[in-house]
């Protein structure tokens, strides 16, 4: 492989770093937060966990954001990840949790306007409209979960020291489901742009099975999310986990598990089959945003107990990042094209 392309894919990897040191917060902040699980456990299973779910289950939201702009140079793909790498680096440096999404979106706009391609206004409208929805489903979900869950408690009368400990099991599956789909949603982010122009072949391993240049590309990100989990990801764990809501660790479990399912609902190409099979709308495979889905679970249960306890002042933070990032990231994309284009003389689109 060239030396080239190597360099263009740091891109994909430097974006797939900064979704693991933000959005792994999604997935372990609460149970680290509530100092349930230990950061270093936290950090393995997310790694493991985001991964495989970017290798399984990532193909079905890469088609959405290639319809959105289809960028067909490697430069160009390097600059949209690059844009979307380094303002979610920016929040990530004042401890906000933002999405790689809503980064990504805004960097192929980006591109779009730069190279006068056409932007899929139907797809830009269906991921707006998801940046809605997300964190209001995962808040009625979490809503629905954790009063349930507290009837079941109540109940069953469990021990103290018997419920911390199964709250720390469930925690860690949980989590362990939470990074599966925050890989299966969001390596869509990481390594989509580079889907159609990928430098790597199918490899046939020994007649047994065939691991795509596409898979390959999945588990190049999963490794850069997974080595941003490790070095970067504790400061936005705890303000997620701590600072936004101070919560119980069975809120901690079921904001986790209603992030999950939101991002799964969305990743799922057999769910989206099934439906259709039965003559139902199926579910816009589309990468959410995991921190609109965990913000919007904490705020759920924040509103079942008065919504006093809330820190809406943090909220508001988080909510100002959220309409701010794309357009940073759309902004570096201009500037980053155009440094490659006429300054180091590549061609960012063909």
């Amino acid at each position: 492989m060239e030396i080239t392309i190597l360099i263009f894919l740091l891109g994909g990897l430097f974006l797939g770093w900064s979704l693991g040191a933000n959005d792994a917060a999604n997935v372990f902040g609460t149970a680290v937060g509530t100092r349930m699980v230990s950061f270093g456990s936290a950090a393995i299973v997310c790694s493991v966990f985001v991964i495989l779910g970017a290798i399984i289950s990532g193909g079905g939201t890469t088609e959405t954001l290639g319809k959105l702009g289809a960028i067909n140079a490697l430069p160009g793909a390097f600059a949209a990840c690059v844009a979307a790498g380094i303002s979610v680096y920016l929040m990530t440096k004042v401890g906000l949790p933002v999405s790689t999404t809503q980064a990504i979106v805004g960097a192929i706009v980006g591109w779009n306007l730069y190279t006068g391609s056409s932007t899929n206004i139907q797809v830009l409208i269906t991921i707006l409209a998801t940046w809605i929805l997300c964190p209001i489903i995962a808040g009625v979900i979490a809503m629905g979960l954790f009063t349930f869950t507290k009837k079941v408690i109540l109940n069953r009368k469990l021990h103290i020291l018997r419920l911390d400990a199964y709250t720390r099991i469930a925690l860690l599956l949980a989590g362990a489901f939470g990074a599966y789909s925050l890989g299966a949603n969001n390596i869509a982010n990481v390594m989509g742009v580079f889907v159609p122009i990928s430098p790597f072949t199918d490899i046939n391993i020994s007649n047994l099975f065939i691991f795509s240049s596409k898979e390959q590309l999945f588990l190049l990100g999963g490794l850069a999310i997974a080595v941003g989990v490790f070095t970067y990801s504790k400061k936005v764990m705890y303000t997620v986990g701590n600072d936004l809501l101070k919560m119980s660790p069975v809120a901690a479990f079921i904001v986790v598990i209603s992030h999950s399912i939101v991002l799964f609902l969305f990743a799922s190409q057999g769910i989206s089959a099934f439906l259709q099979s039965i003559n139902l709308p199926s579910i816009p495979l589309v990468p959410v945003s995991s921190s609109q889905a965990v913000v919007g679970g904490v705020i759920g249960i924040g509103l079942l107990k008065g919504g006093k306890e809330v820190q809406w002042s943090i909220a508001g933070r988080i909510s100002v990042g959220w309409f701010m990032l794309p357009i940073i990231a759309a902004i570096i994309s201009l500037i980053v094209l155009f440094v490659l284009e006429n300054i180091f003389n590549l061609t960012v689109s063909f």
